[in-house]
């Protein structure tokens, strides 16, 4: 069990919301997640992690693929509606689901879509990491903000550049360096 004050400080991270689905056998589900990463920058890889309990989970085992919509800020409603079971909001929005052409469920309208294809299961914990190949990418809202979340403030919206425009932080730091003694 996780100690009160290292909850509220793991609380602070603030991630993409991602909506991540899975077809097998003529079922297919998706769930709401701000656990997948890009892991690699020479080749595409992500890890999604995911807990063996979801209803998502075993499909996502047998077929050995998924899928992951990244969510536009004025998204919040499929992020919300994905971040439980389907089943206790009795299946209501089908709106918010389209199949692509190889069955994969996936969010209409979200910033990007992915297929991605497992090739590692890491068993840990009450998660499953799951690493993947992105093997189809489906440009969407590219332009728009993204979808953020975090534990301790919830939904967010991306919002000003932390940067002043113009200003180079990199340069202003390359330029210290240039002045240190050889």
């Amino acid at each position: 069990m996780i100690d009160p004050t290292t909850k509220r400080s793991l609380g602070q991270m603030i991630k993409g919301v991602q909506v991540v689905g899975a077809a097998h056998n003529g079922v297919s589900r998706l769930y709401t997640s701000h656990w997948v990463s890009q892991i690699s920058f020479e080749e595409p890889i992500v890890m999604a992690s995911v807990s063996p309990k979801h209803d998502t989970h075993p499909l996502m085992i047998a077929s050995g693929r998924f899928s992951v919509s990244m969510l536009a800020a004025d998204q919040v409603m499929a992020g919300q509606y994905f971040s439980y079971p389907g089943h206790k909001f009795r299946y209501v929005a089908d709106e918010l689901v389209e199949l692509d052409d190889d069955g994969l469920p996936f969010v209409p309208d979200s910033i990007a879509y992915l297929t991605c294809e497992i090739f590692e299961r890491i068993e840990r914990f009450d998660h499953d990491l799951l690493l993947a190949n992105v093997t189809n990418v489906r440009e969407g809202r590219l332009g728009e903000p993204p979808l953020l979340y975090s534990a301790r403030h919830g939904w967010r919206i991306t919002g000003d550049n932390a940067r002043e425009r113009g200003v180079s932080i990199r340069d202003q730091l390359l330029e210290r360096v240039a002045e240190l003694p050889d």
